[in-house]
């Protein structure tokens, strides 16, 4: 029997229409263009202003355009996991209301939660249960409403994150083609450096809380940087020396897009020419769990079957890694 291997088979995204630019945050926090973009790279983000729109709203229109360009009976769908840091509620997944309104009845669903690392872990799971050789379509999602958790009075995280949403399908792959290689790690010193204070057991949610506004995202900016900078460009280089690669080898990096300086740093310890880097944060800012398929959405038509794709990311928590791809095809 020939070894199955998990490859990236279709690609669908979607992000709302309101465009909120560094000149619209000038009139509502002390920033400017000037700064923002010199500091993070990002220009304007993307924002669903519907308020009875949640998260799962962005994944169900990702979902659809995959499906619609793939050409997909959802019924074919085996699985689909929901990478993201923004459920539409807790308790109830919202990746199991995902796959009934897209009407994939025949799959088991579930939320994958890591916070700006969480598609990068989904991408592990998917091929894993690829790889098992019991499920043939495995749809995975990352999508995130981070507007519905940021203060707009905090110019340290209103500049950074936006929504959007996007989904790749994972099938098994015959060839050798698909996910080679991941190198995963986390360290939960950092539990205290990105988080949302309130709403879960540890602090549950009373009026003191909200009216302290305990229930959005906080950051100690200059730790998370560091952190960063360091873990997503040692993990990319540890994936290249473990697999025997030089920065010829690499096609593309797809990197998570929360800071431009970040991606900078990710692709000077590879040695990686300005052309191999993939960025589209000039348009989305920090969409999460949503970066990487968003990036692979965009930039799909370049991608052509046996490129060599490094994917990066560090989230919350911490977390982060890097994951070694061949692509497994090429667009019609």
């Amino acid at each position: 029997m020939n070894t199955i291997t998990a490859a990236i088979t279709a690609v669908g995204a979607y992000v709302p229409d309101f465009v909120l630019s560094n000149k619209v945050l000038e009139t509502m926090v002390d920033t400017n263009d000037e700064w923002i973009t010199s500091r993070t790279g990002i220009k304007e983000r993307r924002i669903l202003k519907d308020e009875d729109k949640g998260t799962s709203y962005l994944a169900i229109m990702a979902a659809k355009d995959l499906l619609a360009k793939a050409n997909i009976d959802p019924l074919e769908i085996d699985l689909l996991i929901m990478a993201t840091a923004t459920p539409d509620m807790p308790v109830a997944a919202t990746g199991v209301y995902v796959a009934t309104e897209i009407g994939a009845t025949n799959a088991f669903a579930y939320d994958l939660q890591a916070a700006c690392s969480s598609f990068l872990y989904g991408m592990s799971a998917a091929a894993a249960y690829i790889q098992s050789g019991r499920y043939k379509k495995v749809l995975l999602i990352g999508a995130d409403k981070m507007s519905s958790i940021v203060d707009y009075t905090d110019r340290s995280t209103c500049i950074i994150f936006g929504d959007g949403a996007g989904a790749v399908l994972f099938e098994p792959n015959y060839e050798g083609l698909g996910l080679q290689d991941e190198y995963l790690r986390s360290d939960g010193v950092g539990r205290d450096f990105l988080k949302i204070p309130a709403g879960g057991s540890l602090v549950p949610t009373t009026f003191q809380t909200v009216q302290d506004n305990r229930h959005n995202i906080i950051q100690d900016g200059k730790t998370v940087f560091k952190y960063a900078v360091t873990n997503m460009a040692d993990a990319s280089e540890l994936i290249l020396k473990r697999n025997n690669l030089t920065n010829d080898d690499v096609d593309w990096l797809v990197p998570h897009q929360a800071n431009k300086r970040i991606i900078d740093a990710t692709a000077s310890r590879m040695n990686l020419e300005d052309s191999k880097v993939l960025m589209n944060i000039e348009k989305y800012g920090n969409t999460t769990s949503a970066t990487l398929p968003l990036v692979l959405n965009d930039f799909e038509s370049l991608f052509k079957k046996g490129d060599t794709i490094i994917f990066a990311a560090f989230g919350g928590g911490f977390t982060w890694g890097s994951i070694y791809l061949k692509w497994a095809y090429d667009k019609k």
